[in-house]
């Protein structure tokens, strides 16, 4: 059924607006992130001008006096996560307020849609109800933070409000120990740490690239990022190490090591080749999760040993 018309949020572009992406523009006059504007644009709830924009359009200039229309939407923290008594969980550690779950290769943390089961959050929430509404709520209810859907390891949830609040500032402020397992590629025989900034550079699916240095000041969007590494264990052809990022960035420990010239086996985006089908997924294994007293560890899933 059509949107009746009082529901319709309309806006005229201003003089100071005009040369505005799409997306940005929507961010910014609805308030929401501009991954949230993006998906209006996907389920085509925007109209430009009294035509439907696709997705596809989300980096347009606007012009000024152009009229932009917005179908009625549910904002993100009205969404509700699904709960799911049936699906397994295991806990490796919990504490007032928080539990850390053992995330398997190929569970999502959270759902994208309402309707959507299989995820980690809902397994959680059907245990902890009261996580509902923590943190950034709706479909993130007491996600601290997120691994890839085919990372496997640690992953922490906040079931109160206080909880989340302190382990995110742990994040943010860079005091949460990390480790993870990953197989790369070939034989890396030293140790050694790096810092480079990385962008996303496709969103569907999401791929990440580094920034060269000369580019570091005019690239939108790019975040330093920082990690360190160890081998383990080299063989003929690849090499079992130990990372430790500092900072936190999509597909960071796979963007970095592929920039090293060592990417996961199985990584089907960083990847080439025989490498890229060496797995059935990409080898990376959050191993440890550390913060105060909050303490978690993982032990490395079968097709690592």
């Amino acid at each position: 059924m059509a949107a009746e018309a009082e529901d319709v949020q309309s806006f005229e572009v201003s003089a100071g607006e005009a040369g505005r992406r799409l997306d940005l523009f929507l961010a910014e006059r609805l308030g929401l992130s501009r991954a949230q504007a993006r998906r209006l644009l996907a389920r085509g709830a925007v109209q430009v001008a009294g035509r439907r924009a696709r997705e596809s359009e989300k980096g347009a200039m606007l012009v000024e006096g152009v009229s932009v229309a917005v179908e009625p939407f549910r904002r993100a923290e009205q969404l509700v996560a699904r709960a799911e008594p049936d699906a397994p969980l295991a806990i490796l550690a919990e504490g007032p307020g928080w539990l850390a779950a053992d995330k398997p290769a190929g569970t999502p943390v959270h759902p994208l849609r309402e309707d959507e089961t299989g995820t980690l959050l809902g397994a959680a929430l059907a245990r902890h109800p009261e996580m509902q509404g923590v943190g950034e709520g709706g479909l993130r209810s007491g996600v601290v933070h997120r691994l890839d859907v085919d990372t496997s390891g640690v992953l922490l949830l906040a079931t109160s409000e206080d909880a989340w609040q302190e382990l995110r500032r742990g994040f943010r402020e860079h005091r949460v120990e990390k480790v993870y397992r990953a197989v790369v590629a070939g034989q890396l025989r030293e140790g050694g740490s790096l810092a480079v900034g990385l962008v996303v550079a496709r969103h569907r699916p999401a791929r990440v690239r580094v920034v060269p240095e000369h580019e570091r000041l005019r690239a939108r969007g790019a975040r330093d990022v920082e990690m360190s590494w160890q081998p383990l264990e080299v063989r003929d052809d690849s090499t079992l190490v130990e990372v430790r990022p500092v900072t936190g960035f999509l597909h960071q420990i796979r963007v970095v090591m592929a920039h090293l010239g060592h990417p996961l086996l199985g990584d089907r985006t960083y990847a080439r080749g025989a490498v890229a089908e060496a797995a059935p997924r990409h080898l990376l294994h959050a191993t440890r999760v550390a913060y105060a007293d909050v303490v978690a560890e993982s032990p490395l899933p079968p097709e690592f040993v």
